[in-house]
């Protein structure tokens, strides 16, 4: 038996579901989904405090991304925003713009799921409601960077942070090149 994952836009009234996912031991209550919207410095300078500000702060300004539950309990969250939204994905060489790329893909960056509720499907149940936000917020073009374990089965489970290509695949995206041996970029066009 499957437990029913149910995902939402997040918005001010799940911050507290947010504190209880990303918790307070590991990667993700480290970082607060700022990797990406942050220069290098501005990261290496910042504290777990600063971080989780910013992310609240994001929250509280719209909705950054979405949250999974399974019977009530806050299980899970994918982030997903323009492109834009996210100065780092420019200036990474897995991530940044190559000639022909559409200029409005809305991307989804990173996954977290607490660790007692991995392996369940949540993190599918997260790629379609961050595909579905995405959708409802205009996006034509959605974009993921996942990691290959099929190239590299040694990867951790804080090294899937960005989904897996079997992940997007199954999600209905297309890899449209492969900027290294273990990462992808793949892409999905929405009908509106």
């Amino acid at each position: 038996m499957t437990d029913e994952v149910v995902t939402e836009s997040v918005d001010a009234s799940t911050w507290s579901e947010l504190q209880t996912v990303f918790g307070a031991k590991g990667d993700a209550s480290s970082c607060w989904c700022q990797w990406f919207k942050l220069s290098r410095a501005d990261w290496d300078a910042a504290t777990r405090e600063q971080t989780e500000a910013l992310l609240h702060a994001q929250v509280q300004d719209g909705s950054p991304g979405v949250i999974a539950r399974i019977d009530g309990e806050p299980v899970g969250w994918a982030a997903v925003e323009p492109f834009s939204a996210y100065p780092a994905l420019a200036r990474s060489p897995i991530t940044r713009r190559t000639e022909g790329d559409p200029d409005d893909v809305w991307a989804v960056t990173c996954f977290v799921v607490r660790p007692e509720y991995r392996k369940r499907g949540i993190a599918r149940a997260l790629l379609a409601g961050a595909v579905e936000h995405a959708r409802e917020r205009g996006a034509t073009i959605v974009e993921g960077y996942p990691v290959d374990p099929e190239v590299r089965p040694s990867l951790s489970a804080a090294e899937r942070y960005h989904g897996t290509v079997s992940l997007f695949g199954d999600g209905g995206f297309e890899v449209v090149r492969r900027p290294s041996a273990t990462r992808a970029v793949m892409r999905r066009e929405l009908r509106v």
